[in-house]
């Protein structure tokens, strides 16, 4: 019965993170993708441009997230 509610409770707690931080999933998705094709097409490395694209990303989808939350 706990492992039940505990895996609901997870699962609700999950689905309220990625209702509330949608632009920062996003934007993580974006730039890993993007990331690993510049990084490629370049030579560098898709594993390594994905990695950089993911930060970038994440980092830039949350601040669309404080500044539409802000207006």
């Amino acid at each position: 019965m706990t492992k039940r509610l505990i895996t609901w409770v997870f699962g609700l707690s999950m689905l309220t993170l990625m209702a509330s931080a949608c632009g920062t999933l996003t934007g993580a998705a974006v730039g890993a993708a993007g990331g690993a094709a510049i990084g490629y097409g370049t030579g560098y490395g898709a594993g390594k441009g994905a990695l950089i694209g993911t930060g970038v990303g994440a980092a830039v989808g949350a601040i669309y997230d404080v500044y539409n939350m802000n207006q």
